[in-house]
């Protein structure tokens, strides 16, 4: 979704928000690792807004599911922004605000802001795996 937006680098799957080093697929899926699937996006601000990654976020999943995106259930699969600088941060909790105002969803919207911990990439078979999955 991040990499057809103009401006977007790189989209690289990974996980974070977690306790263990260089976690694997299947230390995270456990649950144990506190981890959250991630995309870390690199994008060139002259191009494409925080604010507009942002709404691809937004759009991209269901925020009032907790612990949950589609079929996949588990901690790891909880919505959550997570932000590097001040800025972003503002950011997000203003778009996060605006969302929650619009009364769009008739559930709570359960995403947290959170300062973004070290990123660890995913194996290669997870990168762009949607397209990978559907032939493309």
């Amino acid at each position: 979704m991040f990499r057809s937006i103009d401006g977007v680098l790189d989209a690289r799957s990974g996980y974070t928000g977690g306790q263990a080093k260089n976690p694997t697929y299947e230390d995270v899926c456990t649950g144990a690792t506190g981890h959250a699937e991630s995309v870390l996006v690199t994008y060139d601000d002259a191009i494409v807004s925080y604010e507009r990654l942002l709404d691809a976020f937004w759009t991209g999943h269901d925020p009032t599911t907790r612990d949950r995106q589609g079929y996949d259930v588990g901690t790891q699969y909880r919505s959550v922004i997570f932000y590097h600088t001040p800025e972003q941060r503002e950011a997000a909790n203003r778009s996060l605000a605006a969302l929650e105002s619009s009364a769009k969803y008739k559930d709570p919207i359960v995403t947290k802001v959170v300062a973004a911990p070290e990123f660890y990439s995913a194996e290669e078979y997870h990168q762009q795996y949607l397209r990978k999955a559907q032939g493309a």
